[in-house]
Order: structure tokens, then C-alpha cells, then sequence
């Protein structure tokens, strides 16, 4: 007798794969965008913002549109189909180029901010690449679907530096003006990538169905998978936001923090090949923990000097650390919803990651210009401490009342 179940595994795991490859190319190139921002954005704002406790302003409204675009993009995917809100994403990442290189030019720190928020729209629609990588795959599957298209950003790490690195003075004297014309370019050959995700509009009852999102987020597993991505991302966020302009404020050459960024988007990534079977052998929850105790050894390291060498060690154990910490926490919010409910509890999760990093990005500048870089280090201990004591109560609590696992939805009650 054929099982029918596993067939039709088989086949939403062969579907799930196809659109691996295409999903993993827009994450390399929507990844150097941002790579783009986050190496240009602090000098290019310390050059155009009035006050220099101001220079970091557009990355934190780069991360204000990640946090504004995460539940629209939810609810689009969610009535359209993933494939709308991914051109509208990349159609936003085109004006980012455009309008950034026009501030640049015209010397407007207001335009470049508005930008990097564009920028950052183009970003969170971004973050749901990982989440559609896993639609419809096998519970065994999910993990490394994630975890592939992380991957996809190795390339990021490798063609953002390098891109500005090529581009910063070809319109001398105003630096950066062509990286961004550049970076336009990218996001529009993102935009045909995307166009051939198999990705339909969800059925009305996939819509409409499933169990209402207050039901779903106030259960222990979603607060604490949730928490760990909060933890995890923002920290990351902290720290690389502040190190260009920190690595300037030393001494240290353009050169220098181009390759400190490089390295982190490569150790941002990179582990992401082996992530999911990590997690498919030892569980989430250990994978994540490791992940926020790297990015505290990473604040120990930043500490410890302010040498290219230190910097340069800081953001690629920061990088490491990311990737286990969010990879993780994202695979636990897999295991908290239904098929039909994954836009509405994906886009929720992201909103409460990218919304808690934009509330602490806005003050990094001010950390960073008051404080210094130890300040910004300093930070990272008391969160990671709080997600580490949270994840071990939840996990200590799921061993204890001996649940089965989230993947088979045993009732209601999850």
C-alpha cells in the first residue's frame, strides 16, 4: 500500500527545493544592499548630519523600515501571495539606490535617511525569503531550508564590500554617490530572480483559517522562541551598526572597515550550511544558546582592544553568533503554527525582532558618541543573560511535562 503522506512530503519537499536556489540568489543580493548601507551608512551620515551624535540616524531608519515592513509584508503575502510582496520589496530596494545616491550628491541628510527606510522595507520583505524557503516542506526539512537560504548571504559578504570598495570614488568627491546607483542595479536583478519563485496566492481558507494570533504568541514556546530572536538580532544589530564608525573614530582606514564588515556578512552566513543539521542533531534551543554566548564572547573580544585585528574578530564571532542565535530562534517559530498560519505568526515575530532593534538602534549613535565603543559592548551582557535564562526555563519546562514535538500539532493547545 502506498503512503500517501510520504509521497506528498516528497513532493512539497521537491517544490520547496526548486525554489531554493532562486531564493538563496535574491538573499546573496538583497544581502549586498544592505551590506551597501550598513558599511556607508554611519560615514555617510557623519559627513551629512548636522551633529555627529547623529551619524548613525540612517541605519536606525534602516531598521525602522525593517520593523515598519514586516507586518504589511505579512499581510500582503498573506492575501496576494509571497511572489507580490517580493516584487514590492525589490522595487523598493531600486528606489534605495537611486534616491540614496541623489542625497549623496545633493548633500541631504534628510533624503538619505528616507533611503536607508526604503532600504530597510527592502529588508524585511528579505526576511520573509527564509520562511518561504520552508512553505510546505517536511518537519525534517524546514531547518535546512532556512538554513540554505541563509547561505545564500556568504555572496552578500563577498559583493557588497567589494562594491563599494570598486565604486566609492567614481563620482569623487562625492563618496559613495555611484555605490548606490550600483546597489539599484542589484536590487532590479533581484527582482527578476524573484519572479520565478513558485509561490501562489494562499487559498481563502488558508486566508481566513487557523486559530487567532493572540492565541498563538501568548503560548510559552512562541514567547520564548521569539525572545531569542529578539536577543539575537538586535545585539548583532548594536555592534555592527556601531563598528565602522567606531573603526574611524581609532584611526583606522575605509579600507579597514570594509574588510571588518566583509568578513561579517561571510561569518554572518557562512555557518548557515551546516546550521539546519545542527539543529536537526542537537535541537534548536542549544544551537540558539550557543549562538548568544558567542555574541557575548564577541563583546569580551571588543573589549579587549581596539586594533584592526580586534575589531576584525569582534564582527566575525559576532557574525558566528547571529547566525546560530537566529537561524535557531527561527526554527522554533516554525515549530509554533499551522501551515495557515505562518504569514500572520512569521511577519508577528519579525515585526517584534526588527521593532525592539530599531528602539535600540536609535540610540547607538548616542552610545557610541557619549559612551565610546567599550560602552557598546558593554551592552550586549545583560540581554544575552535574560535569553539564555528564558530558553533554559522553556526548555527545562518541555523536558519536565514531556510535550511532543510542535512539527505534529498533536491539538489545539500548542
Amino acid at each position: 500500500m502506498i503512503d500517501l503522506t510520504a509521497a506528498d512530503e516528497i513532493s512539497d519537499d521537491a517544490r520547496a527545493r526548486s525554489n531554493l536556489a532562486r531564493l538563496a540568489a535574491a538573499q546573496a543580493l538583497t544581502g549586498a544592499n544592505s551590506a551597501v548601507i550598513f558599511a556607508t551608512g554611519s560615514i555617510v551620515g557623519a559627513a551629512l548630519a548636522p551633529d555627529m551624535s547623529l551619524a548613525t540616524v540612517p541605519l536606525s531608519m534602516y531598521v525602522l523600515g525593517l520593523a515598519a515592513g514586516t507586518l504589511p509584508t505579512g499581510a500582503i503575502s498573506r492575501a496576494y501571495g509571497r511572489r507580490i510582496a517580493f516584487m514590492i520589496g525589490t522595487g523598493c530596494g531600486v528606489l534605495t539606490g537611486l534616491l540614496g545616491s541623489f542625497a549623496i550628491l545633493h548633500g541631504s541628510f534628510a533624503l538619505f535617511c528616507c533611503a536607508t527606510f526604503l532600504g530597510g522595507l527592502y529588508g524585511a520583505v528579505s526576511q520573509s525569503y527564509r520562511f518561504a524557503a520552508a512553505d510546505g516542506a517536511s518537519a525534517a526539512f524546514r531547518p535546512k531550508a532556512v538554513s540554505w537560504v541563509m547561505a545564500g548571504g556568504i555572496f552578500a559578504g563577498v559583493l557588497g564590500p567589494q562594491l563599494v570598495q570598486w565604486t566609492m570614488d567614481i563620482w569623487a568627491p562625492s563618496l559613495f554617490a555611484f555605490s548606490f546607483v550600483v546597489q539599484a542595479a542589484v536590487a532590479l536583478v533581484a527582482m527578476l530572480i524573484l519572479y520565478g519563485v513558485d509561490a501562489p496566492k494562499p487559498a481563502a481558507s488558508d486566508v481566513h483559517g487557523g486559530r487567532p494570533l493572540f492565541t498563538i504568541v501568548r503560548k510559552p514556546r512562541f514567547i520564548a522562541a521569539a525572545i531569542c530572536g529578539i536577543v539575537a538580532y538586535p545585539m548583532m544589530n548594536l555592534v555592527m551598526t556601531s563598528a565602522p564608525l567606531a573603526m574611524k573614530m581609532c584611526g583606522l582606514t575605509l579600507s579597514d572597515s570594509n574588510f571588518g564588515i566583509q568578513w561579517h556578512i561571510v561569518a554572518m552566513y557562512g555557518p548557515s550550511f551546516f546550521t539546519g543539521s545542527l539543529i536537526a542533531r542537537f535541537g534548536a534551543p542549544k544551537v540558539v544558546a550557543t549562538g548568544l554566548l558567542l555574541e557575548a564572547i564577541a563583546a569580551t573580544v571588543g573589549l579587549s582592544g581596539i586594533t584592526a585585528l580586534h575589531f576584525w574578530a569582534t564582527l566575525i564571532v559576532l557574525g558566528v553568533g547571529w547566525n546560530l542565535g537566529f537561524v535557531g530562534a527561527s526554527a522554533l517559530v516554525l515549530e509554533t503554527h499551522r501551515p495557515q498560519e505562518r504569514n500572520k505568526v512569521q511577519a508577528f515575530n519579525d515585526f517584534l525582532v526588527f521593532g525592539t532593534m530599531a528602539i535600540g538602534s536609535f540610540s547607538s549613535g548616542q552610545l557610541l558618541a557619549n559612551y565610546g565603543w567599550s560602552a557598546v559592548n558593554l551592552v550586549v551582557y545583560p540581554p544575552v543573560l535574560f535569553g539564555l535564562a528564558v530558553l533554559g526555563v522553556t526548555s527545562f519546562a518541555r523536558r519536565q511535562t514531556r510535550l511532543q514535538p510542535l512539527s505534529e500539532f498533536p491539538d489545539p493547545s500548542i
